[in-house]
């Protein structure tokens, strides 16, 4: 019941949102005509067991008359019953894509919010997999939930329908043992609810293991087809260190533990359809059984039989439902551990922006960059750089130097406002823009105005404007290509892609450039001629560099040193270099 319960509160949590949100109307409305159609499915079935009745009664009576009536009947009925079917099938995808759509703009919009996708994965928090959870586990939980949902739904109606006519009928066709008429009141609804009792513990006996067994199936297939594409976007490296027999092997254990998971799902799933095929097939006899003496007694005609195996089997049925969607059953609830872990860890990510002892990012009042008592750390809360005060002037060029390790990019995260861990203040001048230029940039598949416009829309910039930064950087034959719809990471090399990187500093013209080791790709000659356009083209610009090259001195007026302090690096203040 714990189990339940908690299930029901997740399930709750995740799909209450919706019928609360701005789509909460059209939501509720779609989801009210489903329950109407299926409500109205369930009466119908009341008619067609109420027909059973006069219709096999016909039969035996060898009544043509009423017999070509009931044949009228049950076409307009059949009419009804199909045009109903029709409109909710059509109803319920049309609720299923509005719902997912909200819930997938929903997730994308949480996960993408102030880095929390960055924070989740320094947290090495359990929500393994975001995209498979975004994409396959939002329709696996829209799609069951509504599935088992309406049947709950119709089980229960069909339930309170039939189990008033199944009494009745108990009465009618009382129950017959070795020739000797027994009355237990309502025997035939008894019979029913202790056959769905035992099935229904025999069935979750057996196919308990399934819902742990479906949620370690869902996280295997996304590890697979995560270092399939691993594979895919790193081939050159891969190819260059001849690392295809070890690729393979690894790619091969990937999958020979989503082989051995899911013979674990057929062995068990081999067992529970034994026992639920044998369960539905006995089903169909069991009502034959407990009334035929009564028939042949001639206590009821064949029309009330009928009626009685029709009402019975529907009883059964809705009685039996969690033993038929038990496999439906354990996958949905997969699913919706999956997506609450995944609600927790963004919640989690998002706490940690809130708390009192992390790196905290304010505006600041001057026109520097200053760190306030700042201190750096691992995740796991190991010391790893310190300073008690230090600024970033306005139009100043500062290189950071050091060893590798010493946390000089971690510095350039936390002025970032992405990496929370350690203490101190950053203050940043007021609307002041920044940009980040790491030593491998990031470039979206699409055009290549989306690429060097990136953040920003391509209207941002006009094609005069993009054709003069691409060029500038030296990549002329670039210039021509800005509708080209192409996936540039994999397609230009390290070195050209860092040229297209200051290009897009070119454009966007930030009051802060970091240059992350941004330009060491790039022989000596071509470094410096981008640092000379970069002092040339944005000269208010003020440019804080990491590179290890001796060169780069030339082109900032301050060298930051990290030195080993003991328990971690501190900054300390190099010999000036001149001014190039």
């Amino acid at each position: 019941m714990n189990n339940i319960r908690s299930t029901l509160a997740a399930v709750w949590r995740i799909a209450g949102p919706y019928f609360r949100s701005e789509d909460k109307w059209a939501g509720r409305g779609l989801l009210a005509a489903v329950i109407a159609i299926e409500l109205a499915v369930v009466g119908l079935n009341v008619l067609f067991n109420r027909w059973n009745n006069t219709f096999y009664n016909a039969l035996q009576d060898r009544n043509l008359d009423v017999f070509t009536f009931q044949l009228a009947y049950f076409s307009l009925l059949a009419a009804i019953y199909i045009a109903l079917k029709v409109y909710q099938l059509y109803l319920n995808q049309w609720l299923q894509i509005r719902w997912r759509r909200w819930m997938t703009e929903n997730y994308l919009g949480e996960w993408l919010a102030h880095a929390n996708h960055y924070r989740m994965q320094l947290q090495g928090d359990a929500a393994d997999n975001p995209d498979q959870r975004i994409a396959e586990d939002v329709r696996l939980f829209v799609e069951k939930t509504l599935e088992l949902g309406i049947g709950l739904l119709s089980a229960t109606v069909t339930l309170l329908s039939f189990v008033i006519i199944l009494w009745g009928l108990s009465n009618e066709a009382p129950l017959h043992i070795m020739g000797r008429e027994i009355a237990i009141p309502g025997y035939l609804v008894w019979a029913a609810l202790i056959y769905a009792v035992i099935g229904t513990a025999f069935t979750h006996l057996i196919g308990r293991p399934l819902i742990a067994l479906n949620f370690q199936q869902q996280r295997y297939e996304a590890d697979f087809r995560f270092n399939l594409v691993r594979a895919r976007e790193n081939s050159e490296q891969i190819a260059l260190l001849r690392g295809e027999p070890v690729e393979r092997t690894r790619l091969a254990t990937r999958y020979g533990m989503v082989v051995a998971n899911w013979l674990d799902i057929m062995s068990r799933t081999k067992k529970l359809t034994a026992f639920t095929a044998s369960y539905s097939q006995i089903a169909i006899i069991y009502p034959y059984i407990l009334v035929a003496p009564a028939y042949f007694a001639g206590k009821v005609q064949l029309g009330a039989l009928m009626q009685t195996a029709s009402a019975f089997g529907s009883v059964q049925d809705s009685l039996s439902f969690f033993v038929t969607a038990y496999r439906s059953l354990a996958e949905w609830q997969s699913g919706v551990l999956r997506l609450d872990g995944f609600e927790q860890a963004i919640a989690h990510a998002e706490a940690l922006r809130s708390k009192d002892d992390i790196i905290h990012v304010t505006p600041g009042d001057t026109g520097a960059i200053a760190l306030d008592d700042l201190t750096l750390a691992l995740p796991n809360g190991t010391p790893l750089m310190a300073t008690p005060g230090f600024s970033f002037s306005g139009g100043e060029r500062t290189l950071f130097t050091g060893p590798s390790g010493s946390g000089k990019s971690t510095l350039f995260r936390a002025i970032a406002g992405i990496w929370p861990f350690g203490k101190g203040r950053i203050a940043i001048p007021a609307k002041a823009s920044m940009m980040m230029l790491p030593q491998r940039p990031y470039f979206p598949v699409g055009t290549l105005k989306e690429a060097v416009a990136y953040p920003a829309a391509t209207d941002a910039f006009d094609a005069a404007s993009m054709t003069a930064a691409i060029t500038a950087v030296g990549l002329p034959a670039l210039s021509g290509r800005l509708d080209e719809d192409a996936h540039w990471n994999r397609m230009l090399s390290l070195g050209e892609q860092q040229r297209l990187g200051v290009a897009r500093a070119l454009l966007h013209r930030p009051d802060y450039l970091f240059l992350d080791e941004a330009t060491a790709s790039l022989d000596e000659p071509s470094e410096a001629a981008l640092y000379r356009l970069i002092e040339e083209r944005l000269p208010d610009t003020t440019v804080i560099s990491i590179g290890h090259r001796s060169t780069l001195r030339a082109f900032h007026q301050r060298n930051v040193v990290l030195e080993n302090a003991g328990d971690g690096f501190t900054l300390a203040e190099a010999t000036a270099a001149p001014a190039s």
